[in-house]
């Protein structure tokens, strides 16, 4: 599934169920290549994970997306068009809160949101009001409204930038880390808002270091490391990479990880009240051991085989530790 980059000449022709598509896109700084022969397929109607640890080329490759910055080689189409060339055409299609929201600090948030819409030419001044209030309400701002933007805390900022994305319905919206800065909560309404977006028709392309995020909101998944393509694929897919574990919760560690070694179990690990491992092929094998671990005096709490994670998959696939946290 993993796919590889090449420099292509031309722009990647985009198939009508593809919203991005990327070929070869490369960007370097300086001798070092941010990112690196990247072939990237977003399908329409997803909620796509761009997942990697920070410094692996995420917000590089959407900057290129967006047409902020030119590629160095390779090409990429966004809703149908070549970019960079097709920004006046493309961005008003587009929804986006990239490295955090550009605020004006001494205007209200309620006066920023429209400035934002005053500069979209799409947008009627006459129902201004009305989608700067509906803006507000969705990311929990309303009460808020009538404070300077200076005096928002980082969540509150990166709230009134996903506010000014959704000024508008739009075919595809990009967000950099939307939930920086926020406190669970936020990042669980922040969550429950992209799935809301998404439902309504619109295809999110989300980036993230949050392995969780990723795995709570997303369809679609691409994982990142040194700025190249790992894999991408549904989520599904990507966590099936995972190898299951056999995992025994008890208090009795040492003598279950005997046992499972006995009975070949490989990779024990002990925590402190469970014992995990990969267990034999097959699942033949499991009855007789949960049967020796009663047999050998172990006061079995729980015993079973639990599927892999996204957590896994990427540790498994790259060789890296990764923030996990939500």
């Amino acid at each position: 599934m993993a796919e590889r980059g090449r420099a292509l000449r031309g722009p990647a022709p985009a198939g009508p169920d593809e919203v991005i598509r990327t070929r070869g896109l490369s960007k370097g700084f300086g001798g070092r290549l941010a990112v690196d022969g990247l072939d990237l397929t977003v399908p329409r109607g997803s909620v796509f994970g761009f997942l990697g640890p920070n410094g692996s080329g995420k917000t590089t490759t959407i900057r290129m997306l967006m047409g902020l910055i030119a590629p160095s080689a390779g090409s990429a189409t966004v809703l149908g068009a070549p970019m960079p060339q097709s920004v006046g055409t493309v961005l008003p299609r587009v929804g986006a809160l990239i490295e955090g929201p550009a605020l004006y600090g001494f205007l209200s948030g309620r006066a920023n949101l429209a400035r934002f819409d005053a500069a979209d030419p799409t947008a009627d001044p006459r129902s201004r009001d009305t989608r700067v209030a509906s803006a507000l309400e969705r990311v929990g701002l309303s009460a808020a409204a009538g404070k300077k933007a200076r005096a928002y805390s980082l969540g509150m900022k990166q709230r009134l930038g996903l506010a000014a994305a959704l000024l508008q319905p739009r075919e595809l919206l990009v967000l950099d880390e939307p939930t920086n800065g926020l406190d669970p909560q936020g990042m669980r309404e922040i969550r429950a808002l992209v799935r809301e977006v998404a439902a309504e028709g619109t295809t999110v392309f989300l980036s993230s270091h949050l392995l969780d995020e990723i795995e709570q909101v997303c369809t679609h998944a691409a994982v990142m490391s040194r700025g190249r393509l790992v894999v991408q694929g549904t989520v599904a897919e990507l966590a099936a990479r995972a190898q299951r574990r056999l995992v025994v919760r008890t208090a009795d560690t040492a003598a279950a990880a005997e046992v499972l070694k006995r009975r070949g179990v490989t990779d024990v690990q002990v925590g402190e009240v469970t014992v995990e491992g990969l267990p034999p092929e097959g699942e033949a094998e499991l009855p007789a051991i949960c049967a020796a671990l009663v047999a050998a005096g172990v006061g079995v709490r729980g015993f079973g085989v639990e599927r892999g994670t996204l957590e896994d998959a990427f540790v498994a696939l790259t060789g890296e530790g990764f923030d996990v946290a939500g």
